[in-house]
């Protein structure tokens, strides 16, 4: 079974209030970082039909701050399909509801797990590619995903032979004395 990247999307739109503000008076990331896992689940289940865990989320870049008062509005898709996994890209935008003026605030992108009442990863369906972003979009994530193999490669050795990465360290505002 497969469904169309467009079955599964998702928008949501939410007027940010002054409760959700952080010291500085802008509203908090974790609030929409919340906002984001809620929409990545919503995204994912309505693809699997199934309920859905977050596996990891990719890095979130906060471009641009949120104020209180504009109107937040999250778009999720399905970008890629494993066995069991999804990879949802959301895009955060905020619009001054005053002016009209739209911001970008942030993209990310959540790995979601479809699993059965058990816990247990069950199969979800594939992703029929009807546009050319659609094939971009996977096809990066494929790169992502390639890409972060590689760094795990990198990253284990330096855990294996500390000794010889010891000198990198040498560029940096860092004091070392390992005893």
């Amino acid at each position: 079974m497969y469904k169309s990247v467009e079955e599964s999307k998702i928008q949501i739109s939410e007027l940010m209030l002054p409760s959700n503000t952080n010291f500085g008076g802008k509203i908090h990331g974790g609030y929409i970082l919340k906002l984001m896992d809620q929409i990545a689940f919503a995204c994912a289940a309505k693809h699997s039909g199934s309920y859905c865990v977050t596996a990891s989320v990719d890095k979130v870049n906060f471009l641009n701050p949120i104020e209180v008062g504009e109107l937040v509005t999250m778009k999720a898709s399905v970008n890629y399909v494993g066995t069991s996994s999804m990879v949802i890209g959301i895009r955060v935008e905020s619009e001054n509801i005053k002016t009209g003026s739209k911001k970008h605030c942030n993209s990310s992108y959540f790995t979601m797990v479809a699993v059965d009442d058990n816990g247990k990863t069950i199969k979800v369906p594939g992703l029929k590619i009807t546009t050319k972003t659609d094939a971009k979009r996977f096809i990066k994530a494929i790169k992502r995903r390639e890409s972060e193999d590689e760094r795990n490669l990198d990253l284990n050795k330096i855990y294996k032979d500390i000794d010889t990465h010891l000198n990198t360290l040498n560029a940096y505002r860092v004091q070392v004395q390992i005893k």
